[in-house]
């Protein structure tokens, strides 16, 4: 039902100007998150199945994303990747079944993002680092190296970030999981809105658990030290 989108971009340019880029971001964000679900009720109420509910929902989904990328809103790295995962989720939502297999089916996506996380620890650069660098590089300024310097030499910042793919990898999957129960224990209507409120639950409380663990494993420090010996040398 709802797509990952990317926000924000790397800069090193004043905060006023960050924001101006950031919020367009975080407006079509807004929308991708709670529009389709708001759509799902209007058109129950309207006396629609669940099937054709669960479809429109989906086609808004796939609609806004090829909008996003169209018009270059959000991280254009990860866009290609977004437009084809709410493409796949469209292509979920007509499969056909009963209500509970209809809401069920709505964890493969989420189950797919938590595989693309740990499939990522293999790869040059894992799926959080990619995802946190635009957002986060930059954020000390002119005293910090490129994270891709520090990547290369910095045998603690790699794993950190592996880490922290796994950790999102294990919080995605529980959520499809979760999905799944749900889908077959709580009372159909209630599914939709549930599901995404567990979305944003497990979103935030992510970002708690691994800003918790960054301060832990000294990601800040690494990277203001790694800076001052790059201004010494």
């Amino acid at each position: 039902m709802h797509s990952l989108r990317i926000t924000g971009q790397a800069t090193a340019q004043p905060e006023p100007t960050s924001s101006r880029r950031l919020q367009p971001g975080l407006l079509w964000f807004a929308f991708d998150l709670l529009g389709p679900t708001a759509l799902v009720y209007v058109l129950l109420w309207r006396g629609s199945s669940l099937y054709v509910a669960l479809l429109a929902s989906a086609a808004v989904s796939a609609v806004s994303s090829l909008v996003s990328y169209r018009r270059g809103t959000g991280n254009q790295r990860f866009a290609p990747y977004m437009l084809a995962l709410s493409l796949a989720g469209f292509a979920v939502a007509l499969v056909t079944g009963g209500d509970r297999f209809l809401l069920a089916k709505e964890s493969v996506l989420t189950a797919s993002v938590g595989f693309w996380f740990l499939a990522s620890i293999w790869t040059a650069r894992p799926l959080a680092y990619q995802f946190a660098r635009p957002l986060l590089e930059g954020r000390f300024g002119n005293h910090g190296p490129s994270w891709e310097l520090l990547w290369e030499r910095e045998p603690r910042f790699r794993r950190i970030w592996r880490v922290s793919s796994v950790m999102w990898a294990v919080a995605t999957l529980t959520d499809a999981v979760l999905r799944v129960v749900m889908a077959y224990r709580l009372p159909v209507h209630s599914v939709p809105a549930l599901q995404t409120g567990m979305m944003i639950a497990t979103t935030l409380l992510m970002q708690v658990v691994t800003g918790v663990y960054y301060a832990r494993a000294g990601l800040w420090p690494l990277v203001r030290e790694s800076g001052a010996r790059t201004t010494a040398s």
